[in-house]
Formats: C-alpha cells, structure tokens, sequence
C-alpha cells in the first residue's frame, strides 16, 4: 500500500498544531513500514523541515502555487454563497493537474482540513476535479475543528465545503462529532471514522528513558511498576517482581516491572537477579516482563531524572523494603502519581504511607529493637493474588490514575495506528 498525506502545508511551525498532528501521523505509517509521501504547497520552507519531515522514507512533493509566474492567493471562503476571485476555476484546474500527477501511483490520499476550511476551497475544488482521473484512489478527509451547521442554501463553488465525494471516508477525532461530521457532509455515520490525535509520551521523555522503551514495553502495559533502589536483599527486588506476578496471574492485567538498580557489595548482582527474575516468573511474569537498567549499561544506576520520568509513566509503586528510615522513594512516586503498596511492618513506610492513603502489605520487616517475620496462610502466592485482586480494583476506581494510565495505553501512535487508522486506509471503500 502507498499513502499520500495532502496537507498544503505553507510552513511547518510547531505552533500551529496540525503540523503536529500530521508528523504523529507520518511517524506511525513510516514505523508500520507504509509507503508515503506529503504534497505540500510549493511555498514550504525546505529549511524549516524539521525531525520526521526529514526522514528519507518520506516522500517530499510540492503542488503548484503559482499560475504563470504568479503566486496563487488563498481567499478564505467560509460563507455558502457569494462570489469566488476571476482566476479562481484556472487556480483550481492548475493544481488539479498536480494532483493527478502525484496522486496517480498512491492507494489512499489522506486529507487534512481540505474540505473544511474556507480557505482551502480552490484545493477542495481542485481535489474534485482530479479525483475524476483518479477512480481507483480512496480519500480519507480528516476535519480537525468543530463541523459546520449545514446551510439551507448553497452555491457551487461554496457547497463544495458540504457535499460528499465517491470513494469517500469522512473522519474526525473524537465520537463526539462524529453526527454533526456527518450532518455536514450529508453522508450516513457509517461513512465516517473516528482516529485520535496521539500524544508522544516518549518523545517526550529523555534519551535514557526512550532507551528503556527500547527494551521493554512501557506504553501498553496496564500495570507498570517502577522500583528505584540498591541492589540488595534488604530491598526485596524478589517481593515487588513476585507481587507483580501475582498480580498478571489473578487479573490478567499486563504487567512490567523496571527495576532501576544499582551495585551493592553486599551480594553478587547476577546472582540476585536470577533470583528475582526467577520468583517473578513463578508467580506469574512471562519472560520479558522485567526489566534491570543496570542490563542497559546503567551499572552505577539510572539517571534520577529518568526515575521520575519513569514514575511519570507507571501507576503502581510497591515497596516491600526491610527497613527504611525515611522512604525518599515513596515520596518521588506518590509525586508522579502512582499507587502505593508499603510494608505495614516498618514504621517509616507505614508512617508516610498512612498520610499519603497507600495500601498495606505485611512482609518481613525491622521495627525499633526487633525484627518481624511473616507467614502466609494458605501460601504467600494466595496472599499475593488475593490483595493484588484489591489493589487492581482500588486502581480501577481512582479517576486520576486511571485517566493516566488510559492515557498512556490508548493515546500513542502505536495503538491508534493499529485501531484505527490501519483499518482505515485499508478499508475498501
């Protein structure tokens, strides 16, 4: 399959928020291995293409802006009546014929705002007069603003903004508009699509964390833990991968654990970690479900601001640690917006956990002047899938840090490009 993006592109300023919307859109087709390219106007800046704009994978195309040597004027032609410029049918023919050329050898053009905007209405007539010679080539009109109320009245060329083409999908992102879209275009709902605008969570973030993402999948899973710490049995690396598998076990939910480690002296490193790695499994974690940054090459630890960024990502923190005077990390969590599941049985994390409103958890664990030890009836794996079971559930109702993690899940490139905009373009009509 190859895809034409028609955008008319005049710049590509950052502050103009389709630029951005069409370069999420570039980077999911380029990463789905589409064949793709852009038409954008003829004026566009070279100079100010910027980041995937530059990627060689991508087709660059200019369509015509001039007619004889003159610059092609856009009027801004929102009303439904009126009177269009003298040159403005041999504007439209001209492009036109630049359409065809570019358009012949593409299965699906992708339109962004072409037939919404007033003054886009020479491209929207041009669009329609090429698609003449184009019978085999499917158009998907994405509108980005509220649609507009139908008029009663209308006169060509200004209807053009209202009337629907052949071969034709109308698309807009959210269900909300997907009516009045409808209503504008006198097309049934059927006729329509729904693709969200994506938020680039990762490009957002670090190099350090976007190496991470690299490794492990960060932005699908429904339950992300990030556990900061020595890599030292007092920490209990082995209680937050077993929980974390009990937890994919008894729920089902997706689970991935970052442990964001550093060298104890106290114990061999690989050793423990086989340990760890092995107890998560056993209680639930497939292979590839847990991750040490130190594997990364970060053996001296993570960078801290690639902690918060990583506790900016995830939604549950467990800290079944055996003795802590304070509980900085619990503090760098809760700040980012995660759950919090503490040792009940140290008092610096049952102290802080009792005014941050965390859940509790009883392992071993040193109290001043005695140490306590757990047991677990019938076993410590029920135990685990028994409060994993609440600790889902609590999550679930937390309006807050469900619409974070719905975020995360649901608002990147990835899943909208696989849900909805894949099935889009290769939708047969």
């Amino acid at each position: 399959m190859k895809v034409a993006i028609l955008t008319m592109f005049a710049g590509l300023s950052t502050t103009y928020s389709l630029v951005n919307v069409v370069a999420d859109q570039i980077k999911m087709l380029l990463e789905a291995q589409v064949e793709l390219k852009i038409l954008v106007s003829e004026t566009c800046p070279d100079e100010e293409r910027w980041g995937v704009f530059l990627d060689p994978r991508l087709e660059w195309v200019k369509i015509t802006n001039t007619r004889g040597g003159t610059p092609i004027v856009w009027h801004d032609y929102s009303a439904p009546t009126g009177a269009v410029h003298e040159t403005f049918y041999e504007e439209a023919e001209w492009i036109a014929k630049d359409y065809v050329r570019y358009l012949r050898d593409v299965d699906v053009c992708i339109m962004h705002d072409i037939l919404y905007q007033g003054w886009h209405l020479v491209h929207n007539v041009a669009v329609r007069q090429a698609q003449k010679s184009l019978p085999k080539v499917r158009i998907r009109a994405f509108t980005h603003s509220i649609p507009v109320n139908r008029p009663q009245k209308m006169e060509w060329p200004f209807s053009a903004r209202f009337t629907p083409m052949p071969n034709t999908r109308f698309v807009y992102p959210t269900y909300s508009g997907i009516d009045a879209l409808a209503r504008q275009y006198d097309v049934p709902q059927g006729n329509c699509a729904v693709v969200y605008n994506s938020l680039p969570l990762l490009e957002m973030l670090s190099q350090d964390v976007q190496q991470v993402a690299e490794r492990i999948d960060l932005l699908n899973a429904d339950i992300l833990v990030v556990y900061p710490g020595r890599l030292t049995t007092g920490k209990r690396f082995e209680k937050v991968a077993a929980l974390a598998g009990a937890i994919q076990r008894k729920t089902e939910q997706r689970t991935k654990v970052i442990f964001c480690d550093f060298p104890s002296a106290d114990i061999p490193g690989q050793i423990y970690k086989r340990t760890i790695q092995t107890e998560g499994m056993k209680f639930g974690l497939e292979k590839g479900d847990l991750l040490f940054t130190s594997d990364l090459g970060y053996e001296q630890g993570f960078p801290r601001r690639g902690v918060f960024e990583l506790f900016g990502l995830s939604n549950l923190f467990i800290c079944p640690s055996y003795s802590e005077s304070f509980g900085l990390t619990v503090l760098e969590a809760a700040s980012r917006g995660n759950f919090l599941v503490l040792n009940e049985a140290v008092p610096a994390l049952k102290e802080l956990g009792d005014s941050l409103g965390a859940y509790f958890l009883r392992w071993d664990g040193r109290n001043f002047g005695y140490d306590t030890h757990e047991k677990y009836v019938p076993s410590e794996q029920a135990y685990y899938e028994e409060h994993g079971g609440v600790i889902v559930n609590l999550m679930r109702e937390d309006h807050s840090l469900r619409a974070k993690t719905r975020v995360r899940t649901k608002y990147h490139g990835a899943w909208i490009c696989r849900n909805q905009l894949m099935p889009l373009l290769t939708g047969t009509v």
